[in-house]
């Protein structure tokens, strides 16, 4: 979940009733009144939404499937870290969220990292990486991960040292690289890999695609709500956000309110020091926020309904009606794609609100 910001359109108390009626009337009398066959009809509903604020996914093209094998075996591989007992796989979970479901995941010896892990899946679309966005591309952030004393506490002439012990190692880097095994192509290799880790196919990618029926009245009702309460401001884009920078308390001091401030609660300030970055963070994508509890950098939040809640207060300055909150959530839900031709779905246990530290 991510910080959601003002726009100039707001949401009435009846406005759930009146979106409800133009999404269940209103769209069918349309193309009643059109009769098109189903196939156009799907056509010219597709183009209807090519200029939504939010688009949809596709995979990417042109991807070393040599090099992206062997990002991805890198992903898993263990030696990677000083004391061989991490791998990215150790915080992003691939076969669920691509992350985990702590409010601060254990790092080297097991320490606590001092914000939430965000997912990988679709982290190739983000405009920085991180919370406090200090890394420009994946290939920065993975060598914040192999330097940081906290997670890998390794070097790439350590990995590398360890890795050219290992033949299957060098044959792969020898065939997928013209100059075999190096800093710069281990790099590469788990770059390859990360971009290959988009989501497709989720339901309101079908819906803007032009299929009608692949989101609910209710789930329809939350995108018109999201945008009209001006959420769709910082989060739109492909990966529904991660691509702006805003900060957390627009309206309100979150942090005030909370109280134990931390390093990492300055956000970009602790990047470049300039007093307007302080509580800034980089909006994160809500692609995958139905599989990504608990929420926000610190991890404070376990429900999507309570992330609502927070944002509108500090971002919105405002109250947002219960089943206007229950609207957003529905239409979240129905953002999660495929990986490898399967659905995501959280591993996440049954979280509640009252639960948070």
């Amino acid at each position: 979940m991510g910080l959601f910001h003002t726009s100039g359109q707001t949401a009435s108390s009846h406005t759930l009733q009146t979106l409800l009626i133009t999404t269940l009337l209103l769209q069918p009398a349309i193309l009643v009144a059109s009769e098109p066959s189903p196939s156009n009809a799907a056509s010219q509903k597709s183009q209807e939404l090519r200029h939504e604020p939010i688009q949809p996914l596709t995979l990417p093209g042109n991807l070393d499937l040599q090099k992206l094998s062997l990002g991805e075996r890198l992903f898993h591989e263990t030696r990677l870290s000083k004391d061989n007992d991490m791998a990215c796989v150790s915080c992003h979970d691939l076969t669920s969220n691509g992350a985990d479901y702590v409010s601060h995941t254990p790092g080297r010896h097991g320490i606590k990292l001092e914000v939430n892990t965000l997912t990988v899946f679709n982290s190739t679309l983000n405009h920085r990486l991180f919370w406090d966005g200090r890394a420009h591309n994946l290939g920065e952030q993975i060598d914040f991960v192999i330097n940081g004393k906290s997670e890998f506490a390794s070097s790439w002439p350590e990995i590398i040292s360890k890795l050219r012990s290992d033949a299957s190692y060098v044959n792969a880097f020898n065939e997928a690289y013209k100059n075999g095994m190096t800093a710069d192509n281990l790099r590469n290799a788990l770059v390859t890999f990360e971009q290959s880790l988009v989501t497709t196919n989720s339901r309101f990618d079908q819906f803007l695609r032009g299929d009608a029926d692949a989101i609910t009245p209710m789930e329809h009702a939350g995108y018109l709500l999201f945008k009209a309460y001006g959420c769709v401001a910082c989060h739109q884009g492909k990966n529904v956000g991660g691509n702006l920078f805003m900060k957390f308390g627009v309206f309100r001091d979150y942090f005030a309110k909370r109280g134990n401030l931390t390093r990492a609660d300055l956000g970009r300030f602790n990047v470049t020091g300039k007093e307007r970055h302080r509580y800034v963070f980089r909006v994160p994508s809500l692609r995958l926020a139905a599989l990504t509890p608990p929420y926000f950098h610190d991890g404070s939040v376990k429900t999507l309904e309570e992330a609502v809640k927070v944002m509108a207060e500090h971002q919105l300055g405002r109250e947002i009606p219960t089943e206007d909150i229950t609207c957003i959530v529905a239409f979240i839900k129905t953002l999660p794609g495929d990986y490898q031709g399967r659905p995501l779905q959280s591993k996440a246990p049954a979280l509640k609100q009252a639960d948070a530290p």
